[in-house]
């Protein structure tokens, strides 16, 4: 029987991110950046917790991701206001 050659896959990939860039300059992203866009970057770099940074610390956190202690630093900010979000309506009158 003949065997079906398989289609190639086509993956159109914005070239967001700067290429030869050392790991200590930080990542450049586009001016119009999308969240999502920061997300999936701060996710390819193993950054802990993304989902709970807003747009501003998205940026930062890239712009600083050769400075661990930096996106640590905003990392845990982010944790602990999204954990304040959470609780008794008791507590937060």
């Amino acid at each position: 029987m003949k065997q079906k050659a398989k289609k190639q896959k086509v993956v159109k990939e914005k070239n967001v991110l700067v290429e030869n860039a050392s790991p200590k300059e930080g990542i450049v992203m586009h001016a119009g950046a999308s969240r999502n866009e920061l997300m999936l970057a701060a996710k390819e770099h193993g950054v802990k917790n993304f989902r709970v940074l807003n747009k501003q610390e998205l940026s930062d956190v890239l712009k600083n991701i050769g400075d661990q202690k930096a996106v640590d630093a905003i990392v845990a900010g982010a944790v602990a206001r999204w954990k304040s979000g959470w609780g008794s309506k008791k507590d937060k009158a």
